[in-house]
């Protein structure tokens, strides 16, 4: 038996090949990264990997303990934001999965370099994209599609009473919000602050 064996053509030896699942890129504000995971489809459909712990660690270095899923659904039009906490901090990881927002977060960390200085990127249900926001950034977004379904994964629960929120449109920063009109605003963010009034980090 072995010998007839010895005699039989052999096939290729196999190779396992890790995909790549996910690619990150930097963005203005250097710990602030956007995460481009890997989307395989066929006619049937589509399947990919919106969130691997050992794969978000390995790419970005943030060895972060999620806490907490948060899901918002809100129509055009709709702004949110400038929101953090200021005690409880929380990182999020930030995607959507219907609709499209343009999601802005400024650096709110007095000691930083960039201080007071925003970045912003389109997520949307077709970029499958995601954003990481470490603590000590105030976050938000607008959704310019007809509605917008935001998912985010955060690293500290909810903290209402630690919760802070600056101004959509203080003048120091400037944010170039794609505007049609005036945004729909909850209470809350009607009386946000101004950077230079606010409650901030060292």
């Amino acid at each position: 038996m072995a010998a007839a064996d010895a005699g039989m053509p052999r096939g290729p030896r196999l190779r396992t090949v890790q995909p790549t699942v996910m690619e990150l890129l930097k963005t203005e504000l250097p710990d602030v990264l956007l995460l481009k995971p890997a989307v395989f489809g066929d006619a049937r459909g589509f399947f990919f990997e919106s969130h691997n712990q050992r794969r978000f660690t390995e790419l970005t270095g943030v060895d972060a303990a999620f806490v907490q899923d948060n899901h918002s659904r809100s129509q055009q039009g709709v702004l949110r934001g400038l929101h953090y906490q200021i005690r409880q901090p929380q990182g999020k990881l930030v995607r959507v999965v219907s609709g499209e927002i343009f999601d802005v977060v400024v650096d709110i960390r007095r000691s930083s370099p960039t201080f007071g200085r925003w970045t912003c990127t389109a997520l949307s249900a077709e970029n499958r994209h995601q954003l990481w926001i470490p603590p000590g950034y105030a976050h938000g977004f607008l959704v310019v599609s007809e509605f917008a379904e935001v998912l985010y994964k955060t690293t500290d629960y909810w903290a209402p009473a630690h919760e802070r929120c600056i101004r959509w449109d203080d003048p120091q920063l400037a944010i170039r919000w794609p505007l049609t009109g005036a945004p729909l605003l909850s209470g809350k963010d009607r009386e946000g602050r101004l950077l230079a009034d606010a409650e901030l980090f060292d």
